[in-house]
């Protein structure tokens, strides 16, 4: 794996967004790491996700906005398809003719809603595509306060104090206004994917219960759904043995990622 290579990028609506390339194996797809909420590029678990997939393929990883060095706020899912695709269209410009995106939490939504508006067979936004998606953890729906994480998390975005918490304790800027319109949800954008489409999803995730993954499946024809043992949320909890499987599966060997999943 070689030297991190740190760059602006700037997403459509001119946002600033930090990102970083590592360069990896020659021959295989680059993979584009989509991080949770509260998440960048400096955080351990996304330096760690990174470090395993760079062990398979070349790798971007970036700070949504509002996170990290990003400018702007967060929007929790909506405008975060244009840093996405700001990520994406990077890797494409350093040579590497096919993308794989990974999403994790928040970052699962956004992977998925990106591969709905941006596809690479002219039905949608193309030149930002990705060639295959995998969304661990992801919610299928917004607005779920099902769970107490959710009904917290719902706090912070919400609520004026929680937005001064978030900033000052998680250094997560999250914008005050609210979504109008409300964005595509990931359950609905996932019919509309035509990419090869993984989701993972732990059955210990204490965020978004089994449901969630198996309605984004259920929606998407022909995806694939890998439900973990013992995995709970996102990269924070992400064993390195998944994350290996996970890679695999990206640069495409699939016989990879059979070993400890279950389609249930």
């Amino acid at each position: 794996m070689g030297a991190r290579v740190g760059t602006t990028l700037l997403a459509e609506d001119g946002t600033a967004i930090e990102a970083v390339y590592v360069p990896g194996p020659v021959g295989v797809p680059a993979i584009v790491v989509a991080h949770g909420f509260t998440g960048s590029v400096d955080r351990p678990a996304v330096r760690r996700a990174v470090e395993v997939f760079g062990r398979y393929a070349p790798v971007v990883a970036f700070s949504f906005r509002g996170h990290g060095r990003s400018g702007g706020r967060s929007t929790v899912g909506d405008l975060e398809v244009q840093d996405l695709a700001a990520a994406v269209a990077w890797a494409r410009r350093l040579g590497h003719g096919r993308v794989v995106t990974v999403g994790f939490s928040m970052g699962g939504s956004v992977v998925v809603r990106h591969a709905a508006l941006h596809r690479g067979d002219g039905g949608g936004r193309t030149g930002a595509h990705a060639d295959a998606v995998v969304a661990v953890s992801a919610p299928a729906r917004w607005y779920y306060r099902g769970t107490a994480p959710m009904r917290r998390l719902h706090w912070a975005v919400e609520l004026p104090v929680g937005r001064v918490v978030s900033r000052v304790a998680l250094r997560t800027r999250i914008a005050a206004r609210r979504w109008d319109p409300v964005p595509l949800s990931p359950v609905a954008a996932a019919p509309l994917i035509t990419a090869p489409l993984l989701i993972v999803h732990g059955d210990r995730d204490a965020y978004f219960p089994l449901d969630h993954p198996r309605s984004l499946a259920a929606a998407a024809p022909g995806a694939e759904l890998w439900v973990e043992a013992g995995f709970g949320h996102a990269e924070n909890a992400a064993p390195e043995a998944l994350l290996e499987r996970v890679a695999q599966w990206a640069v495409g060997d699939q016989q990879g990622g059979q070993q400890g999943g279950s389609a249930a």
